[in-house]
């Protein structure tokens, strides 16, 4: 849905008290493996499922941890498809890690079209094949909402969403902690003077950019947050911002880029799936710098690791891991009911860029450390919610 509060392109962000920088002193919530905080039903990725005792219709996967059966996975990507070096590629990446301990055979079902999430859920339900069915993205809410009833034997994964089922667990990540923390990096830099392989900041004015996908309540959570946390740095930052429209046009996202560059923007951050690349293209050619979402993406796209100077991180591949060895282990009822992973549950973070590491002014990491303190203390008020701004 479009939000009314929503700044064009042109608008400036309303301002806020000015931050000063503290010397560093908060505890660091590290973004490591979340081993221990993914079990119960306040902290954890998860999946979803019935009752967690024989995993889907008919199947006998769900106790493969104990007797060495096979635990069959089918996962469903979003509308960006996998490949994309980020949210889809993550949640993949944690069921592969889980299959290195356990017996499980994973089937990747791209399904880009979001008209035949329908038909695909309730296909791969019907055919009684799969201990759990990862669905990737909050685009397959609605047609999960009639499968999970349908199907009341099938287990279900639901990531950045859940459905009121005893089937389906649904995980969220706090993706508008994360944002907060990329608009502090971004509101950080732009007034700091850095230079890196042909690309360099303009510290005389504070100006940065938002690139988003769809124009909807989950991506206007990364947008207000991210406009949030600059302003928490920088009371007269300007902050673009522009929609592609979909998750897959990198060379839309890459025009939008490009204009708020053209306008002045030092930083680019965006939260578009495979979309994204366009926006580290659009960096590299006006020599300027960007902002990473879900991965760290200097390292899932290397060729870029030069403008990338830190990414949002969220740890899917941990959630997805933990949920398969939870059906693996036949305890998948362990891990139902929605859930919400942010900085307490240490399952979001901004990382600097590979390429920046001990590079960047010590403002950066006193300025983010400051903001994780804050937002875990509950001292910051993060815009929206780790589902959206309704």
């Amino acid at each position: 849905m479009n939000d009314p509060d929503r700044p064009t392109d042109s608008d400036s962000t309303t301002n806020t008290s000015r931050r000063t920088v503290l010397a560093a002193g908060a505890t660091t919530i590290a973004g490591t493996a979340l081993s221990g905080c993914l079990g119960g039903g306040d902290g954890g990725d998860g999946s979803d499922g019935s009752d967690g005792s024989d995993g889907s219709d008919g199947s006998d996967g769900s106790d493969g941890g104990d007797s060495g059966s096979t635990t069959n996975i089918a996962i469903v990507s979003s509308p960006a498809g996998f490949d994309d070096s980020a949210f889809n590629d993550l949640a993949v990446e944690g069921l592969e890690t889980a299959a290195e301990e356990y017996n499980i055979e994973i089937n990747q079902v791209e399904e880009t079209e979001q008209s035949n999430y329908q038909s695909t859920q309730a296909n791969l339900a019907e055919s009684g094949d799969y201990d759990l069915i990862v669905l990737v993205s909050y685009n397959h809410t609605e047609a999960l909402t009639q499968n999970a009833v349908d199907y009341p034997d099938q287990n279900w994964m639901l990531i950045n969403d859940h459905v009121d089922e005893p089937n389906v667990a649904g995980y969220t990540w706090a993706n508008h902690e994360m944002s907060y923390l990329a608009g502090v990096l971004g509101g950080t830099m732009t007034t700091e003077e850095l230079s890196h392989e042909g690309s360099e900041t303009d510290p005389g004015s504070a100006q940065i950019g938002f690139v988003g996908g769809v124009d909807g309540s989950l991506i206007n959570a990364f947008e207000r947050s991210y406009v949030a946390g600059a302003e928490w740095v920088n009371s007269d930052v300007e902050v673009n911002v522009g929609y592609i429209g979909d998750y897959t046009d990198t060379d839309t996202a890459a025009d939008i880029a490009s204009s708020q560059y053209d306008d002045g923007a030092d930083i680019v951050y965006h939260a578009a799936a495979a979309a994204g690349r366009g926006v580290f293209e659009a960096a590299q050619s006006n020599n300027r710098f960007a902002i990473g979402v879900d991965a760290d993406q200097s390292v899932t796209l290397p060729d870029f690791q030069d403008v990338i100077i830190g990414s949002a991180v969220k740890f899917i591949n941990e959630g997805t891991r933990e949920v398969a060895v939870a059906v693996a282990d036949g305890e998948f009822e362990s891990v139902t009911g929605p859930n919400t992973l942010g900085l307490a549950e240490e399952g979001v973070d901004c990382v600097i860029g590979q390429a920046f590491q001990g590079e960047l002014p010590d403002a950066v990491s006193q300025n983010l450390e400051e903001a994780k303190q804050g937002i875990v203390d509950g001292d910051i008020d993060v815009p929206c919610t780790a589902s959206g701004c309704n």
